[in-house]
């Protein structure tokens, strides 16, 4: 009795709205293209009230175009018949951020009139994989509708990702959901259809009408806070929109520009706390509680190391400061302080802002931080399911468990060890599959490395690029080396791969090579 039920309800709804339903088998790569040309209204209207035509000019005809391809494309394959499959979003994820900042690209390219198309597309695919590094000086050439484009890329790759979560990387088991014991999304109160939750659109609809609302409100909120404090308004949304989707993303080049001052860096050290655990903005993949995030492992280990990290630096800064009289400026300790903590958690979260003091904390202690810090940072990265790179927290924390019990059966070879509410999270293989991906990873880094300084890159240069573009940190480029990587002087080849590292970082290694597996396309 209850299949017919639902049979019947979903044969309703689905004559009751056939526009939904044909757009539902419309291709996703093909609906972010459209969804793409939409969202050129706002540079060109913002361009416009600047009265800067060749600009608004470029963002207009360029949004036009793409919606009239987008709609003789959606209406040739608006009835297909065949339901899109949960790979097929996976093989559209790919695709999207290799071909989709193509059609970014073009107003960026019109614009700007000064530069090469594929100079356009490396900004535009840094920018959607939220990698956030820039081939110019923000303070030069690039107009503030350039920038904001920029910044509004980056936070729609960001939302992409948050959703993409749910709807394609926990039904796969990727992502990070391969180490946990539940990895399909919860079906919210009440219950749901199973078939509603088993089909790949429905997920994707159900992800964004949840997701949308709190990463738009949590942006607003950021934008308004930032604007209170002083700041301006274009400044404050690109900050806003780049704490969120972790891009680093400035039109002044960062925070020592930014008139907010310190209370900007506690708003922005604040919120992206959110990348941290995907708990502390969702609860719908069904692993806690929201009520207890603070139980998160994933939250507890980042916040171990954002406080193990600067005390460690502080340490370092109080010797110095020791041997050159200055024990007693109480107020240079807490500057110093407040720079480690705010840098530690932003390159954690792969955000890649660097706090005004950070540079104050090395001067009062006469000792120069070590970029190599900020690299292994980023390594780490920041939680499962958020907009953050790196390996992931998460994968950390589970390789943490399988080494300690390791030691444990060294001490105690007979030892049995029960799995407990504490693991009752994971896999029972998960830390195999964390350290598979670790070595992946370490592999990826060491071949982007050697391939870039086979390009002509400096060995030290080539590893703080490959990092930077594998963890989605482009930030680094400019505060990890011993002087600052000018990508500009960069060839078209070290370009180009970099490009296919940011994807790389961004999707990660097993989710291409399950685009290779044979058995995930009969699924």
């Amino acid at each position: 009795m209850f299949p017919k039920s639902s049979a019947c309800f979903r044969s309703r709804s689905t004559s009751s709205d056939p526009m939904l339903a044909r757009l539902s088998r419309l291709p996703f790569l093909l609906m972010l293209f459209g969804l793409s040309g939409v969202a050129m209204a706002l540079p060109a209207l913002y361009a416009g009230s600047l009265h800067d035509l060749h600009e608004a000019r470029a963002f207009f005809y360029s949004a036009i175009l793409i919606l009239f391809i987008f709609s003789l494309i959606a209406l040739a394959m608006s009835d297909t018949g065949r339901e899109p499959r949960t790979v097929d979003f996976l093989v559209s994820l790919f695709l999207a951020f290799v071909a989709l900042p193509l059609v970014l690209a073009l107003p960026f390219w019109w614009g700007l009139a000064t530069t090469t198309y594929f100079n356009a597309y490396f900004e535009m695919l840094s920018a959607f994989t939220t990698t956030g590094a820039t081939l110019f000086d923000p303070g030069g050439r690039l107009s503030p509708s350039l920038q904001l484009w920029r910044g509004l890329v980056a936070w729609m790759g960001g939302l992409m990702m948050w959703i993409a979560a749910t709807a394609v990387f926990a039904p796969l088991s990727l992502g990070g959901f391969e180490v946990t014991a539940r990895t399909q999304p919860a079906l919210g109160e009440g219950g749901q259809d199973h078939v509603d939750a088993a089909h790949p659109m429905k997920r994707w609809s159900r992800g964004a009408l949840a997701l949308v609302p709190v990463y738009t409100g949590l942006t607003a909120i950021v934008w308004v806070l930032l604007l209170v404090l002083g700041e301006r308004g274009l400044t404050s949304l690109m900050h806003a929109m780049a704490v969120m989707s972790t891009s680093g993303i400035s039109d002044v080049g960062g925070l020592a520009q930014a008139r907010a001052g310190l209370g900007g860096e506690i708003i922005l050290f604040l919120f992206m706390l959110f990348a941290l655990s995907r708990t502390t903005f969702s609860a719908e993949t069904g692993t806690l509680r929201r009520d207890n995030v603070l139980r998160d492992h994933e939250v507890r280990l980042g916040l171990l190391i954002v406080v193990m990290v600067p005390a460690f630096l502080f340490l370092r800064h109080w010797l110095g400061a020791y041997e050159v009289n200055e024990l007693q400026d109480a107020r240079a300790a807490l500057r110093a302080a407040w720079g480690a903590v705010f840098t530690v958690l932003s390159f954690l979260t792969t955000t890649g802002f660097a706090s005004v003091e950070w540079q104050t904390a090395q001067d009062w202690s006469g000792l120069g931080t070590p970029g190599m810090i900020l690299l292994g940072l980023s390594i780490v990265g920041g939680g499962v399911a958020t907009t953050a790179g790196g390996v992931k927290l998460m994968r950390v924390y589970v390789l943490y468990l399988q080494g300690l019990g390791e030691m444990q059966k060294l001490v105690h070879p007979s030892i049995v060890v029960a799995k407990g509410s504490e693991n009752s999270r994971f896999q029972r293989k998960g830390s195999q599959i964390a350290w598979v991906f670790f070595m992946l990873f370490a592999m990826s880094l060491a071949l982007i490395s050697v391939v870039l300084a086979g390009l002509g890159a400096g060995f030290e240069d080539a590893m703080v690029m490959a990092i930077a573009a594998l963890t989605n940190t482009g930030p680094l480029v400019s505060v990890a080396a011993e002087t600052a990587i000018d990508l500009a002087k960069q060839s078209e080849a070290v370009k180009a791969v970099l490009c296919a590292a940011m994807v790389l970082g961004r999707l990660e290694t097993l989710a291409i090579i399950a685009l290779l597996s044979p058995e995930l396309w009969h699924k």
